[in-house]
Formats: C-alpha cells, sequence, structure tokens
C-alpha cells in the first residue's frame, strides 16, 4: 500500500469533509459523548468555508489506492489547524506522515514553534512527538463543553 502525500485541491473537500465527521463521530467517541461530537462535527457543515480554510493553508492530503485517509493543514503562523485520519486507517503511520510534512514546511519557512489545540484523543500523538502542554482549556459550542489541549512544539532545537 503506497501512500501518496500531495497539496490539498478543491476538489477533496466533500471527500475531507465526510473523513472527518465520520472519524470524529467514531474515533473521538471514547472521549467525548454525542452531544459534544454534534457540535465539533455537525451533519451540516460549511464546504465553502473548509475549502477556503483549507486552500488558504498549507494543507497536506494523504491518499491509499486512490482513497483519501488523512489531511492537516498548518497557517503561516505555525497552528496546527486539523489533523484527521480515516476512522478505517489508525495506526498505521497517517498522522505521522501529515505532521512530518506540516512540520518540514514549517521549518522551511522560518517557524520555530508549532501550535496546536489537540483533543483529549489526539494529545498522546503529540506528546510522543514532543508537544508539550501549554494548558488545558474547555471550549464551549453551542451549549457544549469540549475539552482540549493547547501544546507546543518548538522546531529550532
Amino acid at each position: 500500500m503506497e501512500k501518496i502525500v500531495r497539496p490539498y485541491k478543491s476538489e477533496d473537500c466533500i471527500e475531507i469533509i465526510k473523513l472527518f465527521y465520520d472519524t470524529v463521530h467514531t474515533v473521538n467517541l471514547k472521549d467525548y459523548n454525542s452531544a459534544q461530537l454534534d457540535v465539533w462535527a455537525p451533519e451540516e457543515i460549511d464546504v465553502d468555508m473548509w475549502d477556503k480554510s483549507l486552500s488558504s493553508n498549507h494543507t497536506v492530503v494523504v491518499e491509499i489506492n486512490g482513497l483519501t485517509v488523512g489531511f492537516g493543514n498548518l497557517d503561516d503562523t505555525g497552528y496546527f489547524d486539523r489533523l484527521f485520519v480515516h476512522k478505517d486507517f489508525q495506526g498505521q503511520g497517517v498522522a505521522t506522515i501529515i505532521a512530518n510534512e506540516l512540520e518540514k514546511y514549517a521549518q522551511q519557512n522560518g517557524i520555530t514553534v508549532v501550535t496546536t489545540e489537540a483533543s483529549i484523543t489526539a494529545r498522546p500523538f503529540f506528546e510522543k512527538r514532543g508537544y508539550r502542554i501549554i494548558k488545558k482549556q474547555s471550549v464551549e459550542r453551542k451549549g457544549q463543553t469540549l475539552t482540549n489541549f493547547v501544546m507546543e512544539k518548538r522546531l529550532d532545537k
């Protein structure tokens, strides 16, 4: 199974939103309840807004046999906004490929500190990569409180 890493294209948006929704509602179910997941990844997602966000940041997509199995993006300030891997491809190194690619991009563009807001589910992945917790936070969305962690990694070491 060859993994192809490539830049995001607008044609990817619908498939990426489906991957995001399915992943959040299956993988994150162990750490968040269904009401929390519904506000995090609602059924109705603004495709144009997502496409604009993904297009305006450095976004990479990983494909296996033509199937999109993961994506992630980083903005120009070093904020690691999204990292999601298809529910059927967890634990196969896809997230590592994406994170490596985005951190390499950051270094090539003079970004020395990468920050993220990691879910409870993603926290161990980021900790293994050398990210440290700056603070635990509770984010309120439509009456639901979601816990996540502001984390950072210095790339200039």
